[in-house]
């Protein structure tokens, strides 16, 4: 058997012999300009994959009077490339009607040129009677990612909690890996996994491939304030799934103190930070642009007018962050 070196040194040989090999066919003037070449197309590969290239997504639960086809003309015409669709109770695809509401609502977003690169639902458990036909008919029309819903702290025994909340999640991870699909687990604040710590012992054992983190730093600063946001990033990034887009700030209201959603920037989200972490994690999944603040409009028309307006300001923020990030070296 050979030892380390000696394998390190026949595979070093192996390689010299191809590059020569390669300088040969390209007329190179020795090896060494085949492995600079090599090297050149790696680099330029590298640069390619570098930085944030995620599709931006907007929530549709924001404007739920829209069918497929007007969400993806209106989102398109301001500059998104996807959209986040509610597949649960009350939003845009009942999960009782599933297989029928859900291929005409994505083929009516895509006819408009618009991705569908995830789904919102409220899926706990395999035993679910509708998680079966959701991510079936999720994966024939080859949406990537879905969102799950989420597990609630009774505050009675946390580590029992936590145990019963990972069963079930390790039942809805393998439904998942039998259809292909991705699911990310969203750290909300004030529920099982909003501190991220809390869960990822329960998540991290799972296929990488089939079971992720839906990362959304407003609830991350919530739970954990400066440094514990980056520190929950830096721990997910690796199996990044989705992230989510919304911002914050505390306000005292009656005598305490309650976290205020905001317009992208207005808050306490360092959002510059945020995405040059991104970019150096060259995340390239959907990223979920969410408007939980209050938006004006007498009128279900007039809101949804103020609605798309807020996206538009919003997006346009993100953009110039994403920008910003890309633009630097990545380290």
């Amino acid at each position: 058997m050979l030892t380390y070196d000696a394998a390190m040194e026949t595979v070093s040989r192996r390689t010299f012999i191809q590059a020569a090999a390669g300088a040969a066919a390209l007329g190179l003037a020795s090896p060494f300009d085949s492995l600079k070449l090599a090297q050149g197309r790696r680099d330029e590969a590298s640069q390619r994959d570098a930085g944030f290239n995620g599709q931006l997504c907007l929530f549709s639960k924001h404007l739920p009077r829209m069918n497929g086809r007007e969400l993806g003309r209106s989102l398109k015409a301001l500059g998104f490339q996807g959209v986040d669709l509610t597949v649960r109770p009350g939003g845009h695809v009942e999960p009782k009607r599933v297989t029928s509401e859900l291929p005409v609502f994505v083929e009516g977003i895509r006819t408009e040129g618009l991705a569908v690169p995830m789904i919102t639902t409220e899926l706990l458990s395999d035993a679910d009677p509708v998680a079966q036909p959701t991510l079936e008919t999720a994966a024939r029309l080859k949406i990537p990612f879905f969102k799950t819903g989420y597990y609630r702290y009774a505050f009675v025994d946390v580590r029992q909690e936590l145990e019963a909340a990972g069963r079930q999640l390790r039942g809805l991870a393998d439904l998942s890996r039998r259809h292909g699909m991705r699911l990310g687990y969203h750290n909300h604040a004030g529920d099982i996994g909003g501190s991220v710590w809390d869960f990822a012992p329960f998540i991290e054992p799972l296929d990488a491939a089939t079971v992720g983190y839906y990362f959304d730093p407003r609830h991350a600063v919530v739970e954990g304030g400066d440094a514990g946001w980056r520190a929950a990033l830096n721990l997910v990034s690796p199996r990044l799934s989705m992230i989510a887009l919304k911002d914050f700030y505390w306000e005292k209201s009656g005598g305490s103190w309650r976290p205020r959603n905001c317009p992208m920037g207005d808050g306490m989200v360092d959002w510059k930070r945020f995405f040059a972490m991104l970019a150096k994690a060259r995340f390239h999944g959907p990223a979920s642009l969410h408007l939980e603040y209050e938006v004006a409009g007498a009128t279900p028309a007039a809101q949804e007018e103020s609605m798309l307006a807020a996206a538009a300001r919003d997006l346009a923020f993100i953009k110039a962050r994403v920008a910003e990030a890309n633009a630097r070296p990545q380290l």
